[in-house]
Formats: C-alpha cells, sequence, structure tokens
C-alpha cells in the first residue's frame, strides 16, 4: 500500500464529487433535457472526451487488458479493433441520430416498427446495461483494492457509491466534464507509462521476445471462431450503444455531432495502443500474475514510478467510475421515456422527470452490485452483456435506418430469438466459442425470413418520419 497512490486517488475522487456537486445545483440542471442532453450544449471537444471516456471503462482497461495478457498484441488488434470499426459506422450515423433527437434507442425503434418492438428494446436494454453497470462496479473495486488494500468486495462498495452519486448529481452535464478532464490525464498517463516500462523489457525487443509463442501471432492460440466471438460483441455493442445516441444527440447540431465521431476515432487510439504495450509488457514483468490487472498491477507494483503510478490508476478509476455513471444515466432513461412519460395521459412535468430519473438510477445501482457478485472475471461479464444488447438491437436498428422491407414482426422474432439463443448457449452450451456467434447470424437470419413473409406496416426510415413530423 503506497502513500502517494492512496492520496493521489482521494484527490481525484473528490475532485469527481465537487464536480457532481457543482453541476447538480438547479440552475444548471433544471429540466429532463439538461439531465439526459446536457442542455445540447457540449462544446465538440468536451463531446470527444466524454465519448472516449464513456467507451473506454473497465472493459478496456481491465477487460481488453485481460485479453492482451492472455492472448497477445496481435490478436489484441482484433478485439481492440471492433471499437474503431464501430466508429466509423457512427461517423455515418451521426447526422441522422441528432436529428432524430430521440431519448432513447428503442424510441428510435418507434418511429420505424411501432410501440411493441420499442418495449421489447427497452427491456432488453435495461437487463444488458445493468450487467454493464455491474463490471464498472467491480473494475472500480479491483482498483480500489490495489491502491488501499481493501478487498475488492469493499472497494466495489465505495466504487458504486460515488458512480451513483455522479449520476444522481448533474446528470449529462457533470459526467461529460467529468469525462473530459479523465480522458486528457489518463490519455497523457499512459503515454508517459509506455517508454517507462519498455525501458525494463530492454525496448520492443525484449517486449516482443519474452512473449510465449502462442502470443506472437495473430490467433493468440485461439480459433478464428472463437477471435470473432470476442471481436463481435464489442464492435455491436458500440454501434447501438445509447450512450454514444445520446451523446451525440447531445451536440450543439448534426455537424458536431460528426465532427465528435471523427475526434473519438483518432483519440481512442491513444488509449488502446499504450493498454496493449503495457498489457503485454506484464506477460514478461508479471508472469504469475493475475489477467484482470495487467496494466493496473504495473501501477501498484512499483514497475512504474510512485506518481505515474498513482495517475494511472487514479485516472483509471476515473474511467471506470464515469462510464458508469453514464450507463446508469442512460438506462435510467430508458425507464423515464419509454415508461413512465410514453404512458402517463398527461405529460411529466420537469420535476416528475428529473425524481423518476434519479430514483431508477438508485434502484439500477443496487440491482446491478447484486448481479457483479455471481460473475468471477470482468471479461466474462463484458461479453455476456455486450452479446445480449448488440445481437438484440443491432439488426433491428440496421433495418431501421437501411432496410425499408423489415417488418414488426421480422424485429420482434429477431430480438426475441437472439436473446434467447445467447442465454441459452451461454448457460447450457460445452463451449469455448462466445454466444455471439450462434446469436448473431440467428437473429440476422430470422429478421430476413420472418419480414419476407410478412407485410410492413411502413416503408418511411426514422429520419424521414421526423422530417414529415418536424
Amino acid at each position: 500500500m503506497e502513500t502517494t497512490h492512496i492520496v493521489v486517488l482521494v484527490l481525484y475522487l473528490a475532485g469527481l464529487v465537487a464536480t457532481g456537486l457543482w453541476f447538480s445545483r438547479t440552475k444548471k440542471v433544471s429540466t429532463g433535457d439538461d439531465f439526459i442532453f446536457a442542455g445540447r450544449q457540449l462544446p465538440t471537444i468536451v463531446m470527444v472526451g466524454t465519448l472516449i471516456a464513456t467507451w473506454v471503462g473497465s472493459g478496456t482497461i481491465i477487460g481488453g487488458a485481460s485479453f492482451v495478457y492472455n492472448y497477445g498484441p496481435l490478436a489484441a488488434i482484433i478485439f481492440f479493433g471492433s471499437g474503431p470499426v464501430g466508429m466509423v459506422v457512427l461517423y455515418f450515423l451521426a447526422q441522422r441520430i441528432r436529428v432524430s433527437g430521440s431519448y432513447t434507442v428503442p424510441q428510435i425503434l418507434e418511429l420505424r416498427f411501432g410501440i411493441s418492438v420499442r418495449m421489447l428494446a427497452a427491456i432488453i436494454t435495461v437487463l444488458a446495461y445493468v450487467g454493464i453497470v455491474a463490471y464498472q462496479f467491480t473494475g472500480g473495486g479491483n482498483i480500489i483494492s490495489i491502491v488501499t488494500g481493501l478487498t475488492p468486495g469493499q472497494g466495489a462498495i465505495i466504487a458504486t457509491a460515488i458512480i451513483t452519486f455522479l449520476a444522481l448529481g448533474g446528470g449529462l452535464k457533470s459526467v461529460a466534464w467529468s469525462d473530459f478532464f479523465s480522458a486528457v490525464i489518463i490519455v497523457v498517463g499512459l503515454i508517459i507509462a509506455v517508454p517507462v516500462v519498455l525501458g525494463q523489457t530492454d525496448g520492443f525487443t525484449g517486449w516482443w521476445e519474452n512473449l510465449p509463442d502462442t502470443h506472437q501471432n495473430f490467433s493468440g492460440g485461439l480459433s478464428a471462431l472463437a477471435l470473432l466471438g470476442y471481436f463481435l460483441p464489442t464492435f455491436l455493442l458500440i454501434i447501438s450503444d445509447q450512450n454514444m445516441y445520446q451523446r451525440l444527440g447531445a451536440s450543439r447540431d448534426p455537424a458536431a455531432a460528426r465532427r465528435s465521431m471523427a475526434g473519438m476515432f483518432f483519440a481512442s487510439f491513444l488509449i488502446y495502443a499504450p493498454v496493449t504495450i503495457l498489457a503485454t509488457a506484464a506477460v514478461t514483468l508479471m508472469p504469475d500474475g493475475n489477467p484482470d490487472d495487467a496494466v493496473l498491477g504495473l501501477a501498484g507494483d512499483g514497475t512504474l514510478p510512485v506518481l505515474l503510478g498513482a495517475l494511472v490508476l487514479a485516472s483509471a478509476l476515473a474511467f471506470i467510475i464515469t462510464t458508469g455513471s453514464s450507463f446508469l444515466l442512460s438506462v435510467g432513461g430508458n425507464i423515464v421515456y419509454d415508461g413512465f412519460a410514453r404512458f402517463t395521459d398527461k405529460p411529466l412535468s420537469d420535476r416528475k422527470r428529473l425524481l423518476i430519473h434519479r430514483i431508477t438510477i438508485l434502484v439500477i445501482a443496487v440491482l446491478a452490485y447484486v448481479l457483479g457478485t455471481f460473475f468471477p472475471t470482468v471479461l466474462q461479464l463484458q461479453m455476456y452483456s455486450y452479446t445480449v444488447y448488440g445481437v438484440a438491437l443491432v439488426p433491428a436498428l440496421m433495418a431501421a435506418f437501411f432496410w425499408r422491407r423489415a417488418t414488426t414482426a421480422g424485429v420482434l422474432a429477431s430480438m426475441g430469438l437472439g436473446v434467447v439463443v445467447t442465454i441459452v448457449w451461454e448457460q447450457a452450451a460445452n463451449s469455448d466459442l462466445n454466444a455471439v456467434v450462434v446469436s448473431l447470424p440467428v437473429a440476422v437470419v430470422t429478421l430476413l425470413l420472418v419480414s419476407l413473409v410478412t407485410k410492413p406496416k411502413t416503408t418511411a426510415l426514422p429520419e424521414e418520419q421526423v422530417e414529415q413530423n418536424a
């Protein structure tokens, strides 16, 4: 336990809490749009910061590093490549997303396929996002444990409390600005850490030559289908991630939304590349280490200078905290807008929307904490949550935007069967393959076949309907 680590961590967390308190003031957050869209006034540079910080949480710092530690840097290109490829897709969708003005992804689906699809999509989103929040709690607990000597379980309780507080306070305004500052600091910390760690592996030559044979090829010892099973869940999540859609909706205009996605694409490599290099170095420097601690362990065991290690640990925790807050805020929006606001006879006042949103966040936080205790590793829970969400919503969203012949019946069948196959595969199949390799083809084929034998209710695409209603 290093005193400097604890001091820096406490100061960092205090700064996050202060940010939450500042933006929780009534004059900063007085409407539902302020809470979920930050008043649609975020500058582009802050948009880039919040997009990258929302995406880079424990799934990268812990889950991604664990993958690199187990399978090597070349296989990591495939694993991490899913994010940038998905960002390219979102770049071309960004203007449509901003114009739609939707609060949630299920709301976009209702424009094209009706209320039944919206309700099923909302239920699936809630279930998947609770899982994603759960592994942010777990990842945050791991970092607090490394720094303080507390158990990971005790650390998870602290992480849960701070993540929930930030989401409850200023909504997207507090989360976005926290994201921006965290993104700047962790990028700087990771980039500085790379040459320091390589100095202990005799540069890139030792970094590469000391790896096991399985770590020196693109497969990492995995089959092609197994690699695809790691690529697809992350790719599917990012192109359907409600957090991405809400942040693009918070941009000042459609052009700013597209610029923000371009900035996110380039900024992501400033995270992925250092994490890959550091986690690979950990194979040599910590051969008997815990894969989940591949990057964080270097900061916590003295490999990095004390102050730099403290900075990496604190900013990594901040990323996890802001990612968790983002998902809590987002899934709370499903309850408010896909549930209460959609079915109440009278429009909800801003005060009621804020109250319901905050109560929902508290309930979901408790459920996520409990769920996190049932999954032994971050990577396992990460793949499960990503798959359930991505398999169900991506085919439906792509059909909504690009395929006029898609029908409500086809989308409902695709979503339902995709989720069922995912759950059955994960629980019953004795296979190393992730469920997405099976469930995604099932969902896509079902959507195509059922749509072709049923009649579509409308041929208008979401953005066309928005223009017609304007």
